[in-house]
């Protein structure tokens, strides 16, 4: 029996550059980042600090270093971390916050939608209580869109709220946005509005965009002079980076096509619907459906052909690039095919 084509669900990051994004990367102009500079790497931190509203920007090899890049610089040992619960930073980078920026982590509760905290309970979390040998509340850090959340879309209204309720408590503040270009399209608003407020961001190109490595950590002119001695530190100085540089800058003018991958998981969770499956409310490019056996559930799909990620439970289903309308439609009909009891539907 010949095997099905896999249609690859697990994640945006498998985004692949194609022939114009190679051609660019192919001809740039490089230099030496740690040496001298990269004069396209330059080009791209600037430019993408410039659409972020903040004075300077950082290239970084991944989203983790970015958002670690900014831990470090913000942090001192007894600090604590303020993020909403099943935050990136706390749940899906090694252990990090803590293990190298010396944090301890604070899950905030969600009680103002997804992945998304309130004004009134990031106040109470960042009271200073305690003793003096108590742990200092120092940084709030948001994610948008919030990845273990489905893909949540924090709003420019909200996200300005817990920010200013954030700085009248004396918090610094963080925005782990490598996906804010999903976020900034699903609302139909310039990216900057989503993030000139923060101290400091982290984008990802890497993901949707289709650059094959790269983020940038953006913020005061200070602040990335300072991070730039921690990437050093931390192995991410990298020399003829404009090579990636170039991938970026194209990347960046991909940012109106997420449209087309917030379609198709609109269509991908109305089809699972349709075939009796529970799935949680999309905004942008994450489909979550929750049921009872997650890892069951992903390895009864793989069989029919299509990849997916189980989540803690859920499993989760991600569009992109390399997941056509034509892919959904196919792997909605391997789903038909599929037994209640193979699904393990959530009752």
């Amino acid at each position: 029996m010949t095997a099905l084509a896999p249609i690859d669900f697990r994640s945006d990051t498998l985004t692949a550059p194609d022939d114009a994004m190679r051609h660019a990367m192919a001809s740039a102009q490089v230099g030496d980042d740690v040496l001298d500079g990269d004069p396209t790497l330059q080009s791209l931190e600037a430019t993408v600090a410039d659409v972020l509203g903040h004075e300077a920007g950082l290239w970084v090899p991944s989203g983790s270093m970015g958002n670690l890049v900014a831990l470090i610089v913000h942090l001192r040992p007894g600090d604590s971390v303020l993020a909403p619960a099943e935050a990136h930073i706390f749940d899906n980078e090694v252990g990090t916050v803590s293990w190298l920026a010396g944090g301890f982590p604070k899950p905030l509760e969600c009680d103002h939608g997804p992945g998304m905290p309130s004004a009134a309970t990031v106040t109470a979390a960042a009271a200073a209580t305690g003793p003096y040998f108590a742990l200092r509340p120092r940084l709030l850090c948001l994610e948008n869109t919030h990845a273990a959340a489905g893909g949540a879309v924090v709003t420019a209204d909200d996200s300005s709220a817990v920010v200013s309720a954030a700085r009248s408590a004396g918090l610094t503040t963080h925005l782990d946005g490598a996906r804010i270009w999903n976020a900034a399209v699903h609302l139909g608003i310039h990216p900057g509005e989503l993030a000139s407020e923060f101290d400091t961001v982290q984008v990802c190109l890497s993901k949707g965009l289709g650059a094959p490595v790269g983020s940038v950590v953006c913020g005061s002119e200070a602040f990335v002079t300072e991070a730039r001695r921690v990437r050093k530190m931390l192995g991410g100085g990298i020399r003829q980076a404009g090579i990636l540089g170039a991938a970026g800058l194209v990347a960046l003018e991909r940012i109106d096509r997420l449209a087309l991958d917030h379609h198709h998981a609109s269509v991908l969770a109305e089809g699972l619907l349709d075939r009796g499956w529970t799935v949680s409310p999309v905004t942008t490019n994450i489909v979550m459906t929750p049921v009872d056996n997650p890892v069951e559930t992903a390895e009864s799909l793989s069989a029919v052909g299509i990849r997916v990620l189980a989540a803690r439970s859920a499993v989760r289903w991600v569009t992109y690039s390399g997941v056509s309308l034509d892919d959904v439609r196919c792997a909605l009909d391997r789903v038909t095919e599929l037994t209640p009891s193979a699904e393990q539907r959530a009752s």
